[in-house]
């Protein structure tokens, strides 16, 4: 294999990395476990359920549970800039209409690095479009696990919480938001809106 032929090769990274992962939002979900059995006596059966949480490129390193969150630090190895550039293509084929083309490059794109932000963001952006707010809110949920930051992936959790119905949910996800941006009026409407219908 000659130099240009290696240089141009998709690089396969290894990076720490460091979730958390919220205890609201997995209520009755297969990671509650770890806030119902004590860590001493069910240890591998949560480190199993966060395994097959992550997905299989992951190798946890520690796991810290607390009252309200779990602080997993892994490793992970896989192709982050291909899973950012599919995810980025997923976006565009989506504002052309193909949306469920963009779906399944998505989920590609999570085949390459089952821990990217753009390519989980894309995917509930997607799922939200296509009516699948369930889908879409556990999407932004895994995006802001994952290390997405700022306003606008609460934004659109509020809007699915919403739609879903699950006003305490959307309250929360409102007040994070307005926390992290105290002038956004979209979330203080809706907070006002969600308290007059509570």
């Amino acid at each position: 294999m000659s130099e240009s032929e290696r240089a141009s090769r998709p690089k396969r990274h290894r990076e720490r990395q460091t979730v958390v992962i919220r205890r609201e939002d997995h209520v009755g979900d297969p990671i509650s476990i770890a806030w119902l059995m004590p860590a001493e006596t069910a240890g591998d059966a949560i480190v199993g359920r966060l395994r097959d949480y992550l997905g299989r490129r992951v190798s946890i390193k520690k796991v810290e549970i607390s009252r309200d969150a779990i602080e997993v630090q892994l490793e992970l190895r896989g192709w982050r800039e291909e899973a950012n550039r599919l995810a980025r293509a997923a976006r565009d084929l989506a504002e052309k209409g193909a949306k469920r083309g963009a779906l399944a490059m998505c989920r590609e794109a999570l085949e390459l690095d089952s821990l990217s932000v753009e390519a989980m963001t894309a995917m509930g952006t997607i799922l939200a479009a296509l009516g699948r707010d369930e889908e879409a809110l556990d999407a932004f949920q895994h995006a802001r696990e994952f290390g997405a930051e700022g306003v606008s992936v609460l934004l659109a959790m509020l809007d699915c919480a919403i739609r879903l119905g699950s006003l305490p949910s959307a309250e929360r996800y409102a007040m994070e938001a307005l926390r992290l941006d105290p002038g956004n009026l979209r979330a203080r409407d809706a907070l006002q809106s969600i308290r007059q219908r509570i």
